[in-house]
C-alpha cells in the first residue's frame, strides 16, 4: 500500500483526533467499515448521470460497476453528483452552462477527500465541462465515456440520430414526411441509451479524451448499450487506484503534444467544430499554450479516414464494429506523437498496435482516404480579425469560394420571423447572416450557425447556402457554414456592422472572409453602432455574460483559466 501520507483524502480520513473523528462517523452512517479510512485511495466517481439529460440516462448504473472495479483495486469508491447539461433539453444552450458545470465539478472534487476521479461522461457539454473542472485540481483522472446509441432503423434503413434533425424543415416542406412519419422516425431514430450515433460533437468528444489519453484505448466508440461498455466501466474503475499509486496525474498525460495528436484525430474522424472551443478552453485550465491557429496549422491538411455521418455514411456503431479509434490512431501513427503517455500508463502508440480493422468500407486507410483533406479552416479577415472557423468536409465544394450579397439577421428572433417570408430579397446565391448568437451576445453561443434555408428555396430544391455568424453548430450538423467569428457581433465587431446588400467574400483555400466596404465605410458605422442592452442583470448569467472571454479563447470565464490546484488550507472547525 501506498505511503499514507501521500494520499490527500488522509487529511480528512487518517487523524485520531477530533476532525479524524468528525470525518469517520458522519461518512460511517452509509455502513462503511474501518479499513476504508485507514490508507486506501478514495475514488471520487464524478456522475452527470440526469433524467433530464437523456443521452447520460444510463450512467446511474455505470456509477455501480465502476465501483466494482475500484473496490477489487483496493480503493475506496464514492459517487458524486455534479450539474448535468441534456444538449437536447436545456434552454437557451448548454454551451451558457458549461463553464457552471465545470465549477461544480472543480468545487467537488477540490472541497472533498478525493485521491482519484472516475469522470461518467455523455451529451455534448458533460465532457469538457467535467474535464475543465478536473484540470484545475489536476489529480489522477480517468474518464468512462457513455458511448453512442444503436444505429437508428426506420422503414428498412438506417438513420443517425441528430443528423436527421437538419432535414425535418425539408422533407415537410417538400411533402417528403408527414407529421404521422415525422412521429414514427421520433422513436426510431433514438432507440437506445447513449449519445447521437453520427460523429456530432458528443462522439468528437468521447474521441478527444481517448485522443487525449484520458481513457482506455478503444472506450469512446463501444455502444452505451454493448456489454463491452460495462466491462470498461470495471477496468475503468481498477485503473483509477492504480493511477492514484502511481501519481499519474492529468497535467502529465495533457502535454502539448497530447493536444496536438488530438487535433490530428479530430480531422482524421471528420470531428466537430465544438472540439475547438472545448480543446482551447480545456489547454486554459491546465496550462497548456494552445492557439485556434494550432487547429489549421497541424489539423487542417489531415485527410478523412473515418467514412461517418454527417462527413460520410455509417454511423457509430459501424464504426465500433469496424475497429474503432485504435484503428485510426495506427494509420495516423507516423502524424501522431506516439510517445505521448496515457491513462493505463503505456502510449498511446503501444495502445494501437495490434488494432486490426475489419470494414474498409468505413475506416480507410492513409493511402486511400476519404478525403485528402478534412480538417478545421481558420479563416482571418476583416470581418473576424480573430477568427472563424469552417469545416470543409461537411461543406459543399462549389461554395468554399463564393462572392454574394449578405441578408442580415440581427437576433434569432429576426431569423425566425423573417426567413419564410416569401417577399423576402434572397436567393440561393446570397451569403445569410446571423448576428448576436456570441458567447455574450446570445448569451451562450448556441448551435445555430447552421440555420435553415428559406422554404422559397427549400422548395427550388436549394440544399445548401454560405451562412456566417458569430454562433456554433452541432457536431451532427453540415452546411457551408462559418462560424465562431471573433469578435463577436455584441461586442462590436465587424460582423455588427454588416447591412443588407454588402458584398462578403467567402475563400477557404486562401483562409480569407472579406466583407467588401471601405475602411471608411466601417468607421462610420462604428461610431453610430450602439451595443445592445445586456439580456441579464443579475446570478450566474450575468456573471458569464461580464467574464466570458471570446470564441478564439474557448469561451471559458476569465476567472477560471488556470487552475488552483488540490490543496485546501483551512478545516471546517
Amino acid at each position: 500500500m501506498q505511503d499514507e501520507k501521500k494520499l490527500r483524502s488522509q487529511q480528512w480520513f487518517g487523524g485520531d483526533d477530533k476532525m479524524g473523528f468528525v470525518h469517520r462517523s458522519w461518512m460511517r452512517n452509509q455502513g462503511y467499515p474501518d479499513d476504508l479510512f485507514r490508507g486506501r485511495p478514495v475514488i471520487g466517481i464524478c456522475n452527470t448521470w440526469s433524467e433530464l439529460t437523456p443521452c447520460n440516462g444510463h450512467l446511474r448504473e455505470f456509477a455501480e460497476i465502476v465501483k466494482k472495479g475500484v473496490l477489487e483495486a483496493g480503493g475506496f469508491p464514492l459517487e458524486f453528483p455534479v450539474m448535468s447539461l441534456g444538449e437536447t433539453i436545456m434552454r437557451p444552450t448548454t454551451m451558457l452552462f458549461r463553464n457552471l458545470a465545470s465549477m461544480d465539478v472543480e468545487e467537488s472534487i477540490r472541497a472533498n477527500p478525493l485521491d482519484g476521479i472516475v469522470l461518467l461522461t455523455g451529451c455534448d457539454k458533460t465532457t469538457p465541462s467535467t474535464v475543465m473542472g478536473a484540470c484545475s485540481v489536476d489529480l489522477p483522472t480517468i474518464i468512462v465515456p457513455g458511448g453512442p446509441m444503436l444505429n437508428g432503423k426506420y422503414r428498412g434503413s438506417e438513420v443517425g440520430s441528430g443528423s436527421f434533425n437538419w432535414m425535418i424543415k425539408e422533407k415537410q416542406k417538400t411533402g417528403v414526411m408527414t407529421t404521422a412519419d415525422i412521429t414514427e422516425m421520433e422513436a426510431c431514430v433514438a432507440r437506445s441509451a447513449g449519445h447521437c450515433n453520427t460523429m456530432g460533437t458528443a462522439s468528437t468528444m468521447a474521441t478527444m479524451v481517448e485522443a487525449l489519453g484520458l481513457t482506455l484505448p478503444g472506450a469512446s466508440a463501444i455502444p452505451a448499450v454493448d456489454a463491452r461498455k460495462k466491462t470498461m466501466a470495471w477496468l475503468s474503475g481498477r485503473r483509477i487506484v492504480e493511477m492514484v499509486k502511481a501519481d499519474l496525474t492529468l497535467s502529465k498525460i495533457l502535454t502539448r503534444q497530447a493536444f496536438e495528436n488530438a487535433i490530428v484525430v479530430n480531422a482524421a474522424v471528420g470531428g466537430s467544430t465544438n472540439l475547438i472551443i472545448h480543446l482551447l478552453a480545456i489547454a486554459g485550465r491546465i496550462g497548456v499554450d494552445l492557439t485556434l491557429e494550432d487547429f489549421d496549422k497541424i489539423g487542417s491538411k489531415i485527410p478523412l479516414l473515418v467514412n461517418l455521418t454527417p462527413s460520410g455514411k455509417y454511423l457509430m456503431e459501424d464504426y465500433y464494429y469496424a475497429g474503432g479509434l485504435p484503428v485510426v490512431l495506427k494509420e495516423l501513427k507516423e502524424l501522431l506523437h506516439a510517445h505521448a503517455i496515457t491513462a493505463n500508463g503505456k502510449t498511446i502508440g503501444e495502445n494501437c498496435d495490434a488494432a486490426e480493422c475489419f470494414n474498409r468500407e468505413v475506416i480507410f486507410t492513409l493511402a486511400e482516404p476519404v478525403k485528402p483533406e478534412a480538417g478545421i479552416a481558420v479563416l482571418k479577415g476583416n470581418l473576424c480579425e480573430n477568427g472563424a472557423v469552417i469545416k470543409p468536409s461537411a461543406a459543399t465544394p462549389q461554395l468554399m469560394k463564393h462572392r454574394g450579397i449578405a441578408v442580415v439577421f440581427e437576433t434569432m428572433e429576426d431569423y425566425h420571423a423573417r426567413i419564410d417570408d416569401p417577399t423576402l430579397d434572397i436567393d440561393e446565391n446570397s451569403v445569410i447572416v446571423l448576428k448576436g448568437v456570441g458567447p455574450k451576445g446570445y448569451p451562450g453561443m448556441p448551435e445555430v450557425g447552421n440555420v435553415d434555408l428559406p422554404e422559397k428555396l427549400i422548395l427550388k430544391g436549394v440544399k445548401d447556402m454560405v451562412r456566417i455568424s458569430d454562433g456554433r453548430m452541432s457536431g451532427t450538423a453540415y452546411g457551408t457554414v462559418v462560424l465562431h467569428v471573433s469578435p463577436e457581433s455584441a461586442i462590436g465587431g465587424t460582423l455588427a456592422l454588416v447591412e443588407n446588400g454588402d458584398f462578403i467574400e467567402l475563400d477557404v483555400e486562401a483562409r480569407r472572409l472579406h466583407l467588401d466596404v471601405s475602411e471608411e465605410i466601417l468607421r462610420q458605422r462604428k461610431a453610430a453602432w450602439q451595443p445592445p442592452e445586456p439580456l441579464a442583470t443579475r446570478g450566474y448569467v450575468r456573471l458569464y455574460i461580464d467574464h466570458v472571454e471570446q470564441a478564439d479563447k474557448g469561451a471559458d470565464l476569465d476567472v477560471l483559466v488556470g487552475k488552483s490546484g488540490s490543496e485546501v488550507a483551512r478545516d471546517l472547525h
